[in-house]
Parts: structure tokens; C-alpha cells; sequence
């Protein structure tokens, strides 16, 4: 496409995009057997697994960490598990303390890269494996994740149909330095700039955490104070789903349901949104965070028993809107 020209792309071939992307994501094997069978071989008998989680208080990371935990006892290993609470000093800490105890392999889950891959560096330079969930780091063997780019870019076509191409969108922007988040807002950024009539409003809205819920909730009613006539505001965007979920109850309270909320992640909470017609919680992209954290440690295993990882590990994810949410919350099996 050369500078300057247009896609030329109207709403019904926007829906088109959308229903095309739509059905790769819902086609893709939730788990395969054959895989399956393989990694039934698989052992960590005798092996000491290293989890070191961000924070436990998202469902996305709950889920996996336990996940992990499960695993590893599953394959015999011993699991030496460790929570940072969502503070960051606590994380350089107990990846401090984990080198020094010298686990058979470390698994990272989530962080901001610039905090904690100088100490991924020194669990490598300690030849310790050091393999990861949602973290796109050098210093990594093996990263399980969504497709974020995947997820990313058929969110934002999502977002784009629903709104018919055009009008302002609210954007959190808060984790940048977290790679799945930077990946998502990259690929937004990417769809909607073929899109001249939709407009990312500035400055775009930081979230947060802790109090992640009550902050967005805060920060959209007073962006609709700003903004009151509808259709001023066409969607919000985040790009996990517990923003999502402040910026929906604040849209409900205000009376402005005509405005769609997106996000990422398959929390139980945002799909119950997302099936209510009434709702303005417009889609989630659903990640299987236990099968993200089952599938890390097997890939432990089976680096340990000799094998060669990939760079990434993709387990797929299944995008959550109000016409198919019934049929995706039965693939996850959550209803």
C-alpha cells in the first residue's frame, strides 16, 4: 500500500475481517491430543521448579501460578513457589533468593521487562534455565503465551466494526513495559491507523494496580463529565480486561451504554458482561491461563529430559463477543 491511499473498506467489509478472524481464533484445537499423549511421558521426578509470580490477584495470573504448581507435582517435581504481591522490590528480592537456591529451572510470570530481566540475566549466567509466561525476554528458553498479535490486531477489528469505522476511542495505556500489553496496543494502533475516521483520544489513561477496578471507574466518569453528548465516545480499549471492567460499571452508572468496552484476558467476571445484551462490555479475548501455566511446565520437562524449545509457545485464545460468548464460554469450559 503506497503513502497516502486509502483502504477503501466499508462496514460490511469490516464485519467480513472480523468474521474471518473470528472463526480462525474459535477453529484453533484447545489442546492437542496427540500433544497430550506425548507429554504423559513427561517427568520432573527428582527436580526442584522455581515459580516466581508478579502478583496472584488477577484471575489470569491466580490461575496460571496454581497451574504451575499442580504441574509440577503431577510430574514428580517439587515446585518452590513465590508470590510478589505486585511490588516490585519484593520481585528482585525473591528472584534474588531463588538464585541463590539454585532451583533445577526458574519460571517468570508476567513483570515489567526493565525490572526484571537483569535478574533473569544472572539466573542464565548461573546456568539455571530460566523459561517465562507473558515475558518477552533475551534472557528467556521458552516463552508460553497468547498470540498477542493475534489477539491484538482481531480486538481492534472487533472494535472497529462495532463502531462502524468511525468515531473516538478511550484507551489505558498504563503497562507498556509489560510485552503482552505493548503488543496489544501496537496492533490497535496498527488496524485503527487504516481507519482514518476512528481517533484515539489524548492524553490516553494510565491504569493501575492495586485498585485497578475502582481507578478506571474514576477515571471514565470523569472523561464522560468531559464528553457528555453520546456519541462523542464511541469505545474504551485496555489491554487486559480488569480495566474493562471499572470502565463498563462506571459506562452503566452513567447511563452511557451505548459506548462498547474491550479487553483482554477471559475474566470470569468480564464474560459475564460481555453474554448480558445490556451490558456495553463489547468483547474479551479469552486466554486459558491454567493451560498457559500447565503447558511452562512441560516445557520444563521436557527441556530437563534433553529436548529443544521453541523460542515462544502459542496456546490460543478465543475472542469473546455478544453473538458467540455462549459458544466461547463452553469451549473454556467456565459455563
Amino acid at each position: 500500500m503506497t503513502k497516502g491511499q486509502t483502504t477503501g473498506l466499508g462496514r460490511r467489509d469490516i464485519l467480513k475481517l472480523t468474521a474471518v478472524a473470528g472463526t480462525a481464533l474459535a477453529a484453533s484445537t484447545i489442546l492437542s491430543k496427540t500433544a497430550a499423549a506425548a507429554d504423559d511421558a513427561l517427568s520432573l521426578k527428582g527436580k526442584r521448579i522455581a515459580i516466581s509470580a508478579t502478583g496472584t490477584d488477577h484471575y489470569f495470573d491466580l490461575q496460571a501460578y496454581n497451574a504451575q504448581i499442580d504441574e509440577v507435582k503431577r510430574l514428580g517435581g517439587t515446585p518452590i513457589a513465590v508470590d510478589a504481591g505486585r511490588n516490585d522490590g519484593k520481585l528482585v528480592s525473591q528472584l534474588q533468593t531463588l538464585i541463590a537456591q539454585k532451583p533445577d529451572a526458574i519460571v517468570q510470570i508476567l513483570g515489567t521487562l526493565s525490572v526484571i530481566d537483569p535478574w533473569l540475566k544472572k539466573a542464565r549466567d548461573a546456568s539455571i534455565p530460566v523459561l517465562t509466561v507473558d515475558v518477552g525476554s533475551t534472557n528467556s528458553i521458552n516463552n508460553t503465551t497468547s498470540d498477542n498479535w493475534g489477539i491484538g490486531k482481531d480486538l481492534a477489528l472487533q472494535l472497529v466494526s462495532d463502531i462502524g469505522g468511525e468515531g473516538n476511542v478511550i484507551v489505558f495505556n498504563g503497562f507498556y513495559g509489560v510485552t503482552p500489553c505493548a503488543i496489544r496496543y501496537d496492533q490497535l494502533v496498527n488496524v485503527v491507523k487504516y481507519f482514518p475516521k476512528v481517533k484515539i483520544i489524548q492524553p490516553e489513561l494510565r491504569d493501575v494496580i492495586p485498585n485497578t477496578v475502582q481507578d478506571a471507574f474514576a477515571q471514565i466518569t470523569a472523561i464522560l463529565n468531559k464528553y457528555p453528548e453520546k456519541g462523542s465516545i464511541k469505545a474504551i480499549w485496555s489491554a487486559w480486561d480488569i480495566p474493562q471492567l471499572g470502565a463498563t460499571q462506571a459506562l452503566t452508572a452513567a447511563g452511557r451504554t451505548e459506548i462498547r468496552t474491550y479487553g483482554v484476558d477471559g475474566s470470569p467476571e468480564v464474560l459475564q458482561l460481555v453474554a448480558d445484551p445490556n451490558s456495553p462490555a463489547g468483547a474479551d479475548a479469552a486466554q486459558q491461563p491454567a493451560e498457559i501455566g500447565r503447558t511452562a511446565i512441560r516445557n520444563v520437562a521436557k527441556l530437563l529430559s534433553g529436548q529443544t524449545l521453541p523460542r515462544e509457545t502459542y496456546v490460543p485464545a478465543l475472542l469473546a463477543n455478544k453473538s458467540n460468548i455462549a459458544d466461547v464460554v463452553k469451549k473454556l469450559g467456565i459455563g
